[in-house]
């Protein structure tokens, strides 16, 4: 199966970043996504929530294909796997979700890094490129994004890719089983643009 998805485009963007490229995910991600995902485990979980029992099988996978096959039709979200330049080695993942249209045209950014590429930029550079796809392409005016207070990692990852710090949510979001203060941060389309080199 991954030979066919390397054959056929899978539907989808495909974004360039400063030495990322994003894409949609495939049927042939599997095996490089839940080895990633199972060597980061202990890395991610404090940030995330919590994992299925499941959520690295097979089935698991195949359900959330189709999650983000009705979100991208819809217009809803916009999923993202985040390799090197070449294609070859999955790094992470962003996701445009939640978006919002009318008159509040915007939407909510999360991502992940495996830890074996941790600290190296790559993260900040596929949410670069999401701004930028979601403002020039989907016509968005704003992005919102939040972390955990103690995630500095996460939140220099926002800083630098110009979201600024709007406020606290408290129990915001349910993060490793538990209801968690978080920090949010916010991006507009004419901020991205004057930070645009």
């Amino acid at each position: 199966m991954a030979l066919l998805d390397w054959m056929t485009d899978a539907a989808g963007p495909h974004v360039r970043g400063q030495g990322v490229m994003l894409r949609p995910p495939r049927a042939g991600d599997y095996q490089a996504w839940a080895d990633l995902r199972e060597a980061s485990r202990d890395y991610l979980q404090p940030w995330e929530p919590a994992w299925p029992e499941d959520d690295l099988t097979k089935a698991a996978y195949r359900r959330r294909l189709t999650v983000y096959a009705r979100e991208l039709e819809l217009g809803n979200a916009w999923p993202f796997f985040i390799f090197d330049t070449a294609g070859r080695v999955l790094l992470g993942a962003v996701t445009l979700s939640n978006v919002r249209r009318g008159v509040a045209e915007t939407g909510t950014l999360g991502y992940w890094i495996g830890q074996p590429y941790a600290g190296a930029g790559h993260a900040t550079a596929a949410v670069r490129a999401v701004a930028r796809y979601a403002f020039a392409d989907l016509r968005l005016h704003r992005l919102e994004a939040s972390c955990l207070p103690i995630n500095t990692a996460s939140r220099r990852v926002l800083e630098k890719s110009g979201f600024r710090k709007e406020g606290e949510a408290r129990a915001y979001l349910k993060i490793n089983g538990r209801w968690a203060d978080h920090l949010l941060f916010g991006l507009l389309s004419e901020d991205a643009e004057r930070a645009d080199p």
